[in-house]
């Protein structure tokens, strides 16, 4: 296998043209290449300016996972510190966490920072949605996003091999206009959903809101833990 790292967007170009399979840390892919055959031409990411960002508002998607700190709002370095062990964040990466992992750890912390993506196509790079990348599975070059006034984790113990943990991810935005939004994000197995909800009237009312979203239909012991932690970040709000 011959393993390329671009320097340049015009260079990843290139790589891409030529069938480059873009790679991280290999840590999702790595038994599969031992068990049918290693890729011709490989690609990292992990030499290009645009990917390798750490910022208040954004994130390269050649980060390594332990390379997050607090720098970034505190629900995405929460989520990136729970994945895996120290061996696995020192070489999984924020791309092939969110476009090659299935459990997209990071996932529900960047949909409360309403973050984009910014991806590379084969003419240029452009932003788009995270839907977008997730369906297409788009080449991630990095994240943008807004700093939130708040930010909160929590992902649920879980046995190792069982089904994957209970994730509820929350973030409050103001507006150009001081008023204050909500948003909350839930991966419950395999799903993730992420509803909206004013919140300048407390977390009872923010909490109602949501409860007639689809975030409502979660069992109960996963509702509860949206109304904690709902409470938990709004709570500290209210008091300022």
């Amino acid at each position: 296998m011959l393993l390329r790292q671009p320097r340049t967007v015009t260079e990843a170009q290139e790589c891409m043209a030529q069938g480059a399979v873009p790679i991280g840390g290999a840590t999702l892919v790595w038994a599969t290449w031992q068990r049918d055959g290693f890729p011709e031409l490989a690609m990292s990411l992990r030499e290009l300016p645009e990917a390798t960002a750490v910022e208040p508002e954004s994130l390269g998607a050649a980060v390594v996972l332990h390379r997050i700190d607090d720098r970034v709002p505190e629900v995405l370095r929460r989520a990136a510190g729970s994945v895996g062990t120290g061996a696995v964040r020192r070489t999984a990466t924020v791309g092939g966490n969110l476009v090659g992992s299935s459990l997209r750890c990071l996932l529900p912390a960047a949909l409360v920072l309403d973050a984009r993506a910014e991806v590379l196509g084969p003419d240029r790079p452009y932003e788009t949605d995270l839907a977008e990348v997730m369906a297409k599975r788009h080449l991630l070059l990095g994240l943008r996003w807004r700093t939130p006034v708040a930010s909160g984790y929590r992902k649920q113990p879980a046995e190792a091999g069982g089904p994957p943990p209970l994730v509820v991810a929350t973030a409050v935005h103001a507006d150009s206009e001081g008023r204050h939004r909500l948003r909350v994000a839930v991966r419950d197995g395999y799903d993730v959903l992420s509803e909206t909800a004013d919140c300048d009237a407390g977390s009872d009312e923010a909490l109602d809101a949501l409860e007639r979203t689809d975030i409502g239909g979660l069992p109960a012991g996963a509702l509860d833990v949206v109304r904690e932690q709902v409470a938990d970040i709004l709570g500290p709000l209210a008091a300022r």
